[in-house]
């Protein structure tokens, strides 16, 4: 069965971006340059909550979007009607259903890109296998967060840890049932 895996690069204090939705404090090196190849490599569907992809959508692309090709998209709203992006699809429908679905069907692991509401609603549903963060040495104060109450106490197992450039310390759990 396909894995659905939840994470990003965070600050210590937990925020994916600092309160303006800036990300200019997050250090790349060769490691997470690694890391970032060997899961996309593994995953072929992207779930983006509707602020995520928001933020996304106004963010410059890249001249060379090739590496996506392939990878399905899905964007969980219960507000939006439709989404202009032609390389996504709406959802509006029950996510942790919806998600339950898409990991019986064939196909390679489910990556979740989204801050801490969708994700919640995902932990809360038991869809989320996975949870890996790039953590950086800084304290942001605000923005948006990479965890909110999910109802629920969830179990985590380490699976990996690794320190990364710039004082970054990666982690990886699975998720316990």
């Amino acid at each position: 069965m396909r894995k659905v895996i939840y994470g990003g690069a965070c600050s210590l204090d937990g925020f994916f971006a600092d309160r303006d939705g800036g990300v200019d404090w997050l250090i790349f090196g060769k490691a997470v340059e690694e890391i970032m190849r060997q899961s996309w490599a593994a995953v072929d569907t992207i779930l983006l909550g509707r602020k995520t992809w928001q933020w996304a959508a106004a963010q410059p692309g890249p001249a060379d979007d090739s590496a996506f090709a392939g990878v399905k998209s899905y964007v969980f709203s219960r507000t939006l009607a439709s989404i202009p992006d032609q390389k996504a699809e709406l959802v509006t429908s029950d996510a942790g259903e919806f998600v339950r679905k898409l990991k019986s069907e064939p196909g390679k692991d489910i990556i979740v890109m989204s801050g801490g509401n969708f994700a919640a609603s995902l932990l809360k549903a038991g869809v989320v296998d996975e949870v890996g963060l790039n953590i950086h040495p800084i304290l942001l104060g605000a923005g948006p967060p990479a965890f909110l109450d999910a109802g629920a106490r969830i179990n985590l197992e380490l699976t990996e840890t690794r320190q990364l450039d710039g004082g970054c310390v990666y982690v990886k759990y699975d998720v316990k049932r």
